[in-house]
């Protein structure tokens, strides 16, 4: 794989070549194929972000060329030995040329979405900048997605009064399957890679809780996965990342969407909080399976009844009538569980199949103390002193539930 960035009018673009033993078909790191469409993409970034270090730009990347590539990748600058080391021990490639110092930054940067689960992490970190990356279309490449309303997260995103860089990219139509979609989920740091000598970045926070990081998450269904090798602070990622001097940190890494939710909901920010990838500026769409799960754990949150226009006979509702397991399948017990009136609503049979009571889930309302020692020291302390005032940790047995998370 060969790999080249070139700048102008405030636009990084990347154009990269396959290698006779490179793929246009592979897997991203959770195992989920991907196909190739094509070999460019760009990303806007504005005026800044006009001379990152070479380990930045090489790890933004790779981001995007990791499924196709199979032995070598060689960049257009020399990069750090320590970034070459994790790529080989991380993929098996041989990556150069190297000649580059090390970067160091100090300030933390969350990768902000506009979710729950993003401003929970802002809650806990009220000075940190978001970075929010906005999808726009690629020149020669159709949008089959275009009900998916980029622009509204990104007009958000300015309403929240904070420090904001919103990087606008089509590196997600590089695919042809899925169509859009990121070659590897951490391409959404693009940006942050990018930005992050211009900003002092040493970290980059992301979302993602305690199903993503320990629960494997949507496509690890119902198994514990403290080696989950996307965000395991000592996988092939998250090395990479400490190798380019911008840690993986996961502040909510140890936290329950339920858990959150409640934070979100509790922010001064709260009327910001958008899930939906379909709404408007007036609300989420309220019709799709996605808004149709959040309110499942925000009634369950507020202990209140479930509030939807979807019915049992809607393709939103399809996946709860099947058995488990479900993807995301803690929380989804967690709502059956606390949601007055569940056998009324679109989750009756799931209810019915999963069998959870308030006792059986309450575990999910306190932080898996593993994930706060996974946290960077330089923000460790912030949010175990969060955790302690505001949610408690979990006991022993309850630490255990996350540990056999999938035997039973």
């Amino acid at each position: 794989m060969r790999v080249r960035w070139t700048r102008d009018a405030e636009v990084w673009r990347l154009v990269f070549l396959l290698d006779a033993e490179d793929e246009t078909t592979g897997a991203c790191t959770d195992g989920h194929p991907v196909e190739l469409r094509t070999n460019s993409c760009h990303v806007r970034t504005g005026a800044a972000g006009a001379s990152p270090h070479p380990d930045l730009l090489a790890v933004a990347a790779w981001t995007v060329v990791a499924p196709w590539t199979r032995r070598r990748v060689a960049f257009d600058r020399p990069i750090s030995p320590g970034l070459a080391e994790a790529l080989r021990t991380g993929w098996g490639v041989d990556a150069g040329p190297v000649g580059a110092d090390p970067r160091t930054g100090a300030r933390l940067a969350i990768s902000y979405s506009g979710g729950a689960d993003s401003m929970a992490v802002a809650t806990m970190f009220p000075d940190a900048p978001f970075v929010h990356f906005q999808r726009v279309s690629h020149p020669r490449v159709p949008n089959r997605w275009t009900h998916y309303r980029s622009e509204v997260l990104a007009q958000l995103v300015h309403k929240a009064g904070r420090e904001a860089h919103v990087v606008q990219s089509d590196l997600e139509f590089v695919l042809s399957r899925p169509r859009p979609g990121f070659p590897e989920h951490h391409a959404v740091t693009a940006g942050a890679l990018l930005l992050a000598d211009d900003l002092d970045l040493g970290g980059v926070a992301f979302g993602h809780e305690l199903g993503s990081r320990w629960l494997g998450g949507e496509r690890y269904t119902h198994r514990y996965s403290p080696d989950n090798p996307m965000w395991a602070a000592d996988g092939p990622w998250g090395r990479l990342y400490a190798a380019a001097g911008l840690a993986m940190v996961l502040p909510a890494g140890g936290l329950s969407e339920p858990v959150t939710m409640r934070m979100a909901m509790e922010s001064d920010l709260a009327h910001l909080v958008r899930w939906c990838l379909r709404g408007n500026m007036d609300g989420p769409c309220a019709v799709c399976s996605k808004c149709l799960r959040k309110e499942l754990i925000l009634a369950a949150v507020e202990r209140r009844p479930l509030d939807t226009p979807v019915t049992v006979a809607m393709a939103a509702a399809r996946k709860w009538q099947e058995p488990p397991p479900y993807g995301g399948q803690e929380t989804i017990e967690y709502g059956c569980a606390h949601v007055p009136g569940i056998e009324k609503t679109p989750f009756a049979r799931a209810a019915e199949f999963l069998g959870a009571t308030p006792e059986s889930v309450r575990w999910l309302e306190h932080c898996y103390p593993p994930a706060l020692r996974e946290i960077p020291e330089p923000w460790r302390a912030t949010v175990e002193a969060y955790a302690g005032e505001h949610i408690g940790l979990m006991t022993q047995d309850e630490a255990r539930r996350v540990e056999t998370w999938g035997e039973r």
